[in-house]
């Protein structure tokens, strides 16, 4: 009975280990199957990366001698026509950062950016030295001295546009020059601008309060400061668009750049070919741009942006570091919400 009880278990434990040994290939197979599949993720990557750093020098060898060939025609440029080619060769340019928005190194596209916008700033500050020189008049001297002074001392006068006296130097973002267009000191009131006006001029719009400003056409670039309660509606903008120590306020832009200062409770409807910045900020809300006009399809082609790249939900948060978590200082606007007027 022994014997054969041992028989039994001794019958069992072969065919275990024959069981055993047929497991064995299976599990080989499936771990040399996992291997090969990692290694071609790996080869994938290394691929991916290749195409990446290859667009990378493309954009880079293409980037600067475009923006040598700008540079030169500004330095030496001594007429409108040479100007206008400057100028027609920016848009390309832009258009080219534009298009590489997606694989380009996040330093990459800042550095871009302020460059582009560094030669906008020369190319403004040139057509300012061609423009011809108002003749000395001393009459209408003292009336316009008289009038200038009335407006920068009285916040509750009409409107103040046109070109502003003393406009405040911005730095932001590499700027240097100085806006010469636009609105200031003004409350509660409708306040327009037309493209003949607007195009590829620098635009600030400074202390004002329960206004709505409608820009038609095409703005190099535009900032909005000290704003409290009002509403701007504007055509594309070529470049960047700043809003700084604003409350309150409804926006509709379409620009290349968007940065947010030292803002609170403002809807922001944008359309931005590279990822929107918000710095000391909260309750900022964004949407997607929705305004229209006649004429605005020529505008956005004069512009040189993408109408096909969007990027109003890819925020920035330059006080929120936290990965894993979304910043507290904005959020979608619902779409129940998105009225702009």
């Amino acid at each position: 009975m022994e014997s054969t009880s041992c028989s039994a278990a001794a019958a069992n434990g072969a065919m275990g280990s024959q069981r055993d040994r047929s497991l064995v290939p299976e599990r080989l197979q499936r771990r040399e199957q996992e291997r090969q599949l990692e290694v071609e993720r790996r080869k994938q990557k290394r691929q991916n990366q290749e195409v990446e750093e290859e667009k990378s020098d493309f954009f880079a060898a293409a980037f600067a001698r475009e923006r040598a060939a700008v540079e030169e025609l500004l330095e030496s440029g001594e007429s409108t026509e040479q100007l206008e080619e400057a100028a027609a060769r920016l848009q390309g340019l832009q258009k080219l950062l534009n298009d590489s928005v997606l694989f380009l190194a996040a330093y990459d596209l800042r550095q871009g950016q302020e460059a582009l916008a560094r030669l906008q700033a020369t190319l403004a500050e040139r057509r300012q030295e061609l423009q011809p020189k108002k003749r000395f008049a001393f009459k209408t001297r003292r009336k316009d001295a008289g009038s200038a002074t009335k407006v920068d001392a009285a916040p509750s006068a009409p409107a103040a546009e046109g070109i502003l006296a003393s406009p405040p130097p911005l730095n932001e973002g590499g700027i240097g020059s100085s806006f010469v267009f636009g609105f200031s000191n003004v409350e509660s009131q409708v306040l327009e601008k037309r493209a003949e006006e607007l195009h590829q001029r620098d635009v600030l719009l400074t202390d004002l309060s329960k206004c709505i400003i409608k820009l038609y056409g095409n703005p190099n670039t535009l900032r909005l400061a000290k704003a409290r309660s009002c509403t701007l509606l504007c055509g594309p903008v070529s470049t960047s668009v700043f809003l700084e120590d604003c409350s309150d306020c409804v926006l509709a832009v379409a620009c290349q750049q968007l940065r947010v200062h030292t803002t609170r409770d403002t809807r922001i409807f944008l359309q931005v070919t590279s990822r929107a910045i918000v710095e000391d900020c909260s309750g900022i809300q964004f949407a997607p741009y929705t305004w229209s006009y006649p004429g605005i399809d020529k505008d956005f082609e004069g512009s040189g942006l993408d109408r096909s790249k969007n990027n109003w939900n890819n925020v920035d948060d330059f006080n929120w570091l936290a990965r894993d978590m979304a910043s507290p200082n904005w959020s979608i606007l619902p779409e129940e919400e998105r009225v702009i007027q």
